[in-house]
């Protein structure tokens, strides 16, 4: 009997001492993590909505611009002495994910059902911001381009401003490639010869007249010389 008695204390010790080691580590592990809160969380919506233009560029560096988020969401927190851990970029990265998908959800519950229906207390915020068309986009913004000087004299001239393309310029001649290089010298040199080739036969053919003008004239003094001596013979 007083063997079990002392078997059943030392599993007790021993699970007790388990049991303080565990909840150690979780007090430990608690105070590492960081809990969102309502407030904290509105200060992420707030914040990471406030980015959005930023987020929304097609290069850019998607790491810094949480770091910059995590650093607004702290200073937030700690002007409200809410809470002593702060928060990491990827925690907020992670919560932003999860509180997007469910306002998608409730964004198309909105679309069917109405905005009424939906009582989710981020959706306003984030559907003003998030919910936005292309179409009222490109309409705010011609309505704040409206009463620029650009915008009267877009508005004047009847003409639809579109994104702003490059001037059309002549091309500049791109350097021939060795290859083309080459065959232009051959053209040329073939050219040349030619040319020379037509010179030289032009010059021939002067040379030919010149001796077929001295032959006539040879001729033509042989025969008067000829004529002149049959003269005197009679």
């Amino acid at each position: 009997m007083m063997e079990v008695i002392e078997t059943i204390v030392i599993q007790n010790a021993e699970v007790e001492g388990k049991e303080t080691v565990v909840s150690s580590v979780e007090e430990d592990k608690t105070k590492a993590e960081f809990i969102w809160t309502l407030q904290a969380t509105w200060h992420l919506v707030n914040t990471r909505l406030e980015m959005d233009q930023a987020f929304d560029q097609p290069v850019c560096k998607k790491k810094k611009l949480w770091e910059m988020v995590a650093e607004k969401v702290n200073a937030k927190l700690r002007e409200s002495d809410v809470s002593d851990v702060s928060v990491k970029a990827y925690e907020c990265d992670l919560k932003w994910r999860n509180i997007l998908a469910t306002y998608r959800r409730n964004a198309e519950r909105a679309k069917r059902l109405g905005p009424a229906s939906v009582h989710w207390e981020f959706f306003k915020a984030m559907h003003d911001v998030l919910g936005k068309s292309r179409e009222e986009v490109e309409a705010q913004r011609r309505a704040k381009l409206s009463g620029t000087r650009v915008g009267k004299a877009i508005a004047s001239k009847r003409f639809t401003p579109i994104l702003p393309t490059p001037p059309v310029t002549a091309a500049p001649c791109a350097p021939r490639p060795p290859q083309d290089v080459l065959q232009l010298y051959m053209e040329l040199q073939e050219r040349k010869m030619n040319m020379w080739a037509q010179q030289k036969a032009l010059e021939e053919r002067k040379i030919d007249a010149i001796n077929n003008l001295a032959q006539a004239i040879s001729s033509l003094a042989q025969k008067n010389s000829s004529t002149e001596a049959s003269k005197e013979g009679h």
